[in-house]
């Protein structure tokens, strides 16, 4: 098997990853989306990275189990469905949908088990229960219940915080503001376990040992992953924001419960900025999917943009880099349409083994077993694309395995889309994007200027009811 090295957030060091377990499967833990709304591009950017570590331990060889959950039980939940007037299920539901069709769009592999938090209230009350039991949790009046932290002395290990100075846990590792109930707690470091019912929470309760209510965020993923990948898991992956609290609670409740290392393996990728700056809704660059759809850019080149730069550093996803994005993608898949036309290689065959070779595209491949680094694999592709004129099927199969790992295979490999392929220049997509804007905004006088504009310049645009065409008039 290829060895695989990713830099673990509890050691600071890169490591390789191994199973832990004599059956040889890879457990993997990811904390999911609350489904409340759209996923923006920031949530999107830890799913990809997550998608294409995973596509790469399947490639070298690697048995994996991979769990990710859906959140459907919190504040924004409970109130977005009181806000519509309906049940929790079918807000949550619908939203759920809408996830799964965005990492559809983008080529997500679906997770071995998708757990929902509603749907596992027995497994956190039994946790609970036992923290309880151990003196590491304790019931206030109203029948909330908090976590100890003064009970756990190893906390503050995976973020290094320092509890001496912890005031509270009302910010997040990223800096952000943790929109948390406040209850009444011995310490204002303690964290909730189970959340006693409220006025506000309406008919959203589960009975409980201490009254009705319901659990508190951190409790979900320690249940669900114990469940699901027993009391230590190899991997467990998030956003950077996750770091503190919620990943160091976890560790905390869990290895409390099971007196056992909770996690062997730390990955976690960075936020994200929007033209330089932070995503807010209050700046109005808070992207979904479809915002950026909408402005004509297709998934695939979203999923292109997001992956590209180093999972530890921040990303500055700007419309000039989806643009960048565009080009190269294009260009990728016009060579391999060329490259394809001396070949019978077809990317149906079985192309994944874990003893191959790669000759061609060695310093690739190498470059993602290194820490998942993929703009220097990229950059290797390219480099050794441009130096590579003679088409084989060696080479294309290499070239598939990676396009696979990165999740751009559909896109580069699809011979129907290749065949009709055109390369859109980016000041043409710059000038579709804007006209797409003003029609959005109903300014229909600066659209029609903008589709006169690209008309002169040898393009036609087709309005379609989720975005629109770019196609060169002929």
């Amino acid at each position: 098997m290829n060895v695989i090295k990713l830099y673990n957030t509890q050691s600071r060091q890169i490591e390789e990853i191994n199973p832990s377990n004599s059956d040889g499967i890879l457990r993997i833990y990811c904390c999911g989306p609350t489904v409340y709304n759209y996923a923006h591009i920031g949530n999107f950017r830890t799913f990809l990275l997550q998608d294409v570590l995973c596509r790469l331990l399947i490639t070298v060889g690697y048995r994996i189990k991979f769990v990710r959950n859906i959140t459907d039980v919190d504040d924004k939940t409970i109130h977005g469905a009181q806000r519509e007037n309906i049940s929790l299920q079918s807000f949550t539901e619908r939203w759920t949908d809408i996830f799964h069709r965005d990492c559809e769009a983008l080529n997500i592999l679906l997770p071995d088990v998708e757990p929902k938090a509603a749907s596992h209230i027995a497994e956190q009350i039994a946790m609970i229960e036992t923290l309880i039991k151990k003196e590491h949790a304790y019931v206030t009046a109203d029948g909330s219940v908090y976590f100890r932290l003064s009970s756990f002395p190893d906390y503050g290990k995976l973020s290094k915080i320092d509890t001496r100075q912890l005031a509270t846990q009302g910010e997040n590792s990223a800096g952000r503001t943790n929109l948390a109930d406040e209850y009444d707690r011995d310490s204002v470091h303690d964290f909730a376990l189970w959340k006693a019912h409220k006025v506000e929470d309406g008919d959203v309760f589960w009975e409980s040992p201490w009254g009705k209510g319901r659990p508190g965020w951190h409790i979900e993923c320690s249940a669900m992953s114990m469940k699901y990948l027993g009391e230590t898991i190899d991997i467990h992956g998030g956003g950077i924001d996750l770091c503190f609290p919620h990943h160091e609670n976890e560790i905390a409740q869990t290895e409390c419960v099971t007196g056992k290392p909770f996690v062997r393996h730390w990955f976690h990728s960075e936020h994200l900025r929007i033209e330089g700056q932070k995503m807010s809704k209050s700046l109005g660059n808070l992207f979904t999917l479809t915002d950026l759809i909408n402005k004509g850019y297709a998934a695939d080149v979203i999923r292109y943009a997001l992956i590209g730069g180093h999972y530890r550093q921040i990303l500055n996803f700007t419309l000039s880099g989806l643009d960048a994005a565009q080009s190269a993608l294009g260009k990728l898949r016009a060579k391999v349409v060329n490259l394809s036309k001396e070949t019978h290689f077809s990317p149906g065959e079985n192309l994944f083994h874990p003893n191959v070779l790669y000759h061609y595209l060695n310093t690739a491949i190498e470059a993602l077993k290194n820490d998942l680094n993929v703009p220097k694999c990229l950059g290797e592709i390219f480099s050794i694309l441009n130096d590579n004129t003679n088409g084989n099927e060696s080479f294309l199969r290499e070239l598939y395995a990676l396009c696979f790992i990165l999740g751009i295979e559909k896109f580069v490999f699809d011979q129907g889309k290749n065949e009709k392929f055109v390369e859109i220049p980016s000041d043409i997509a710059k000038l579709a994007a804007q006209r797409w804007q003003a029609r959005c905004n109903r300014d229909f006088e600066e659209s029609d200027r903008l589709r006169q504009l690209l008309t002169e310049r040898g393009w036609s645009i087709v309005d379609r009811r989720e975005g629109y065409e770019l196609e060169k008039i002929k």
